[in-house]
């Protein structure tokens, strides 16, 4: 049997949920593949994080094995995405700090509307439709048509105080149903902890 054979039976022992196969095929992959993730990395741990990750995506989607034709090919390619959306990541979290450098008000209004219609934004379009009729349009016009909480208050003849009020109460519910429903990450965890209400 030719190594291409054999890895193809070993492939088709995945798909049907051995697990033995499955370490056979990790052991013989997961060296190349962490120098390779390392190589861009620059990181031992992002680099452990990530081929981890790659086996675990690929040990779940086993089923879509049966329609590659290299395994290699599609375990880089994993890789690949894995390292871009750790990138994003990153690139998303520079950005925040950045706002974070003159504390306004507007800033910190700003940094809650980027989160919220960021990396989760179906997510908090789902609890956004849960909110009070009144609080649902005073968030949505604060985050959809950016508008200054004076500009709200002069279009729904209430007061700013209530607008802030009606604001950050709605903030807050999305904030908490992002905890229940998305999976926790630095980021989101970084927006808690320094704009807890």
């Amino acid at each position: 049997m030719t190594e291409h054979e054999d890895e193809r039976a070993l492939i088709l022992c995945i798909i049907e949920g051995e697990r033995t196969a499955f370490t056979a095929l990790y052991s013989r992959y997961i060296n190349s593949l962490y120098r390779y993730i390392y190589l861009f990395t620059k990181s031992k741990e992002t680099s452990e994080d990530i081929v981890q990750n790659v086996f675990i995506k690929i040990w779940e989607r086993r089923a879509s094995l049966k329609n590659i034709t290299s395994f290699k090919a599609y375990l880089y390619q994993c890789a690949k995405n894995l390292m871009l959306d750790e990138i994003r990541r990153n690139q998303t979290k520079e950005k925040i700090f950045s706002m974070f450098k003159d504390g306004t008000e507007e800033s910190v209004e700003g940094f809650e509307s980027k989160i919220i219609y960021g990396e989760y934004y179906q997510i908090a379009q789902d609890a956004i439709n849960l909110l009070p009729e009144r609080r649902k349009l005073i968030v949505e016009m604060r985050t959809k048509e950016d508008l200054s909480l004076d500009e709200i208050a002069e279009r729904l003849d209430i007061s700013k105080f209530v607008v802030k009020k009606q604001l950050y109460s709605g903030l807050h519910f999305i904030k908490s149903y992002l905890q229940k429903h998305a999976e926790l990450t630095l980021l989101l965890a970084l927006f808690i902890s320094l704009f807890e209400l």
